[in-house]
């Protein structure tokens, strides 16, 4: 079958942009926090993955692993139809229309989705963190993570999340572009969220997760950090995923339906 080409990967994103700005708060909310739940069960993953293997593989090879068994959270968000917050640039963003209500909606899907994205998340973080749930060597490789992103510069942490931004909203636009097959979907929601990981990018919503997890573990980590961190998030992953990859591929589409 031959590949979609760029103006149909943009009419199948534009038809579920208009899907989701017409839900209602209430399917949004569940939605966003099982979302942040399969985050919160995709770092248990890497800890429990990155324990397993450091005694003999060492700390990198550790990290590689945890990222790779990460990536599971990716597939069960993509398989699930559970949204994260940066899945919410792209593909309503195609689907606007120009009156204030349409940009409203928008407002609120971004709102309601970071929020509840962080709630599920930390719900279920809470769970994970109590005392004898994970196996022995996890809190150690899930606090080694949750540090790394807490000490990055507010320049390194932006950057990060340009990267982070334009990774995941570049996932989105693949996935409609494989709307017929759930392997290719499967395939490279893995092989973002193992990217995602192994390079330590700032998402906005597996950063916090993140560092709730280091806080709940007892690390060098405090809610000013937490939070300071997911305002410099938010903004690198908005510029990236607006800039890097909405604006672009809309260009794309338009340059192709005047060629």
């Amino acid at each position: 079958m031959a590949a979609p080409q760029p103006e149909q990967i943009y009419e199948r994103t534009r038809e579920e942009g208009k899907r989701r700005l017409s839900r209602p708060v209430l399917e949004l909310a569940a939605t966003a926090a099982v979302g942040g739940f399969d985050v919160a069960l995709g770092i248990a993953v890497y800890g429990l993955t990155a324990a397993a293997v450091e005694p003999k593989g060492g700390e990198e090879l550790a990290h590689l692993v945890g990222a790779i068994g990460f990536g599971i959270a990716l597939v069960f968000i993509v398989v699930g139809r559970s949204e994260l917050f940066t899945e919410n640039f792209l593909v309503p963003i195609t689907g606007l229309d120009r009156d204030r209500g349409s940009f409203l909606k928008l407002g609120e899907l971004w709102a309601v989705s970071l929020l509840m994205n962080l709630v599920g998340g930390f719900a279920l973080a809470i769970v994970l963190t109590s005392e004898g749930v994970l196996r022995h060597g996890s809190k150690h490789a899930i606090l080694q993570l949750a540090e790394h992103t807490a000490h990055y510069t507010p320049l390194t942490a932006f950057l990060s999340a340009v990267v982070a931004g334009g990774l995941i909203t570049a996932l989105t636009w693949f996935v409609e572009g494989a709307a017929e097959s759930m392997g290719v979907r499967i395939t490279m929601a893995w092989i973002v969220g193992a990217v995602l990981l192994l390079g330590s990018f700032n998402h906005a919503i597996v950063g916090a997760i993140e560092m709730f997890y280091g806080l709940r573990f007892g690390g060098a980590i405090g809610w000013d950090d937490l939070f300071a961190n997911l305002g410099i998030a938010i903004a690198g992953n908005l510029v990236g995923g607006l800039l890097l990859v909405t604006f672009v591929r809309s260009a794309q589409v338009l340059g192709s339906k005047r060629g």
